[in-house]
């Protein structure tokens, strides 16, 4: 295993466990397709996203990588308070998950949340959805190449 999927496979088990507490619990997926219908604890998918820097140490040599992943987070609810209730219940969630441990259980040396974007979605069966993309900077170091 890589330590780019080691450190994104942490991060999905941080966010199964401290969301798994909720009533009702969101679904937490990693890379799935979303389901056709918004489960009533809200949906909680974690795309891989992309390297966004890397940089070479030199002596021996390795590469300090930021990677950033991104937390989708959708909810519906019968009212626009009712969604944006459970949107922040469980972006601070997210956030306290994160914060709690900011080295995933050593698999990262940082782990960091960066403030989401929002939008209003439809899903079937709801008359509307709220959702937010929440970055998550992961900061490692790789021996060797970067693409270990």
């Amino acid at each position: 295993m890589s330590v780019r999927e080691f450190a994104i496979a942490a991060l999905l088990s941080r966010l199964q466990t401290a969301l798994a507490i909720r009533n009702p619990a969101p679904l937490v997926l990693r890379g799935e397709n979303v389901p056709q219908r918004l489960p009533p604890g809200g949906l909680v998918v974690l795309r891989d996203g992309e390297a966004i820097e890397e940089t070479a140490i030199l002596s021996p040599l390795a590469w300090a990588i930021e990677h950033r992943a991104e937390v989708e987070v959708t909810v519906g609810g019968a009212t626009p308070v009712a969604r944006t209730i459970l949107l922040d219940a469980l972006l601070v969630d997210i956030a306290a998950a994160i914060a709690a441990d900011r080295t995933l259980g050593g698999a990262v040396e940082w782990a960091q949340p960066g403030a989401p974007d929002f939008e209003d979605v439809e899903f079937e069966g709801a008359a509307a959805a709220r959702a937010a993309s929440v970055p998550v900077a992961l900061f490692f170091t790789v021996a060797g190449s970067p693409l270990a």
